[in-house]
């Protein structure tokens, strides 16, 4: 900023210091607004009698970082309801059927079927088989087991042996020996429908239903008896409230993963949201001052001028500024205005907009120029006159345009020297915003 520019602010900060009721004009609210933006304390004088004293920027930014703080913990802060909601506890089931201990005796002798067994060894062993048949009508299931181990050692590949030796087993609730025994059988011969019918039995005695049912089943295909219908009336209904609480509490724990997934999706949205929220708000309470430096002003400038100017005098001011800024839009404030430039803005404004041209002025000012110009003023003026500012100042794209650097070097360079608009003709940012401003300073036709 030229040193003229910078002594006449300063005079103005000094007169607002010894005088802060200068501040209560409605024309500087913009001023007084930026200040507070900073975090300023205005004294009471600078407000009219019975306005709101405004809370400075700092305060509202310490306010909005605690409630962007206090929103962070509400998204944050799980909620012990949902974690209490999401619990699988499984339910006790209610089945029928009476089960026994499992019994724990050492494993019976079992034979090696890998043997090889001679006819008089397959006699021996139908032999003993007799009398174990003999030993069960009997009820001597004891002395059964002795006469199937016998037959067993004698013929090991046989897998009646086996499953017959498993059924004495099931009578005698032994039902872990019955199992070991019946897959024997089935290790022997696979198709044993009375070895699967012992280890479905068994399984059922020791509460497992779903395996039990599953023998019992394939036992029923190879021979179907009585008895396997009996034992299944028992075992199947329990398989099935065991599979239907199953498939409820698997449903439950993916409903609780799905939960989790969305949970953790929305908490997620809601901290880009929350973040998306204070950015925001920073934003539109940075953006309260104005870009460029001084409120009010285009990028660069001093409130009401364009890049660099300084409108010469604020209206209720007493003497305005003397002299007013120089170097506005272009040139400071022409004539008319408290303190303000002569009407020929000799020296500061654009050249050749005094009456007539000075000497490196817009071409044709005086006369030939840019249409509609009175003498010495821009388009649409009067001698020595300004344009309806608020024409530009209301104007967004004009506005939006002025912080675009770009534009703005282009229109100080034709503020230098006019003839240079020739080279901005062919720039399609810079070219409609001249056009645009010369119809505003043209004013109406």
């Amino acid at each position: 900023m030229e040193s003229a520019k910078l002594d006449q602010l300063k005079l103005f900060i000094n007169q607002c210091k010894s005088n802060p009721s200068l501040l209560s004009d409605p024309s500087l609210s913009f001023f007084r607004d930026y200040l507070e933006s900073l975090g300023a304390n205005l004294p009471a004088s600078a407000y009219k009698s019975g306005e709101k004293h405004h809370e400075s920027k700092s305060g509202m930014m310490d306010d909005l970082d605690d409630e962007d703080t206090e929103e962070e913990e509400e998204t944050t802060k799980p909620k012990e309801e949902e974690y209490h909601s999401d619990e699988v506890v499984e339910s006790d089931i209610e089945l029928d059927g009476d089960v026994v201990e499992p019994d724990n005796d050492s494993p019976q002798k079992m034979g090696d079927s890998s043997v090889e067994v001679t006819d008089e060894n397959r006699e021996a062993s139908q032999s003993a088989k007799g009398q174990a048949m003999e030993a069960i009508s009997e009820g001597k299931l004891e002395e059964a087991v002795e006469h199937l181990t016998e037959a067993i050692m004698l013929n090991p590949t046989s897998a009646i042996m086996y499953a017959t030796r498993a059924t004495v087993f099931i009578k005698m609730k032994k039902p872990n020996a019955a199992i070991r025994d019946a897959s024997a059988a089935l290790e022997i011969n696979p198709d044993s429908a009375k070895g699967y019918k012992s280890r479905g039995m068994a399984k059922a005695m020791l509460g497992q239903w779903e395996e039990a049912a599953k023998d019992l089943h394939v036992a029923s295909k190879i021979d179907y008896d009585e008895e396997i219908h009996a034992v299944l009336k028992k075992v199947e209904p329990n398989a099935h409230k065991i599979e239907e609480h199953r498939r409820k509490y698997d449903r439950l724990r993916k409903e609780k993963e799905e939960r989790k997934v969305e949970r953790e999706r929305q908490r997620r949205k809601a901290e880009a949201q929350a973040a998306y929220e204070k950015a925001k708000k920073r934003e539109q309470s940075s953006s309260s001052g104005f870009p460029g430096g001084m409120p009010g002003g285009f990028p660069g400038g001093m409130p009401g001028g364009f890049p660099g100017g300084m409108p010469g005098g604020f209206p209720g001011m007493p003497g305005g500024f003397p002299g007013g800024m120089p170097g506005g839009f272009p040139g400071g404030m022409p004539g008319g205005f408290g303190g303000g430039m002569p009407a020929g803005m000799a020296g500061s404004g654009m050249p050749g907009m005094g009456g007539g041209s000075a000497p490196g002025g817009m071409p044709g000012m005086a006369g030939s120029g840019i249409p509609g110009m009175g003498a010495g003023g821009m388009p649409g003026m009067g001698a020595g006159g300004m344009p309806d500012m608020s024409k530009i100042l209301n104007d967004p794209e004009l506005m939006a345009a002025f912080k675009d650097p770009e534009v703005m070097a282009a229109l100080q360079d034709v503020m230098k020297n006019p003839a240079n608009i020739a080279k901005h003709q062919s720039n399609p940012r810079v070219a409609p915003i001249i056009a645009k401003m010369m119809s505003k300073f043209a004013g109406p036709q």
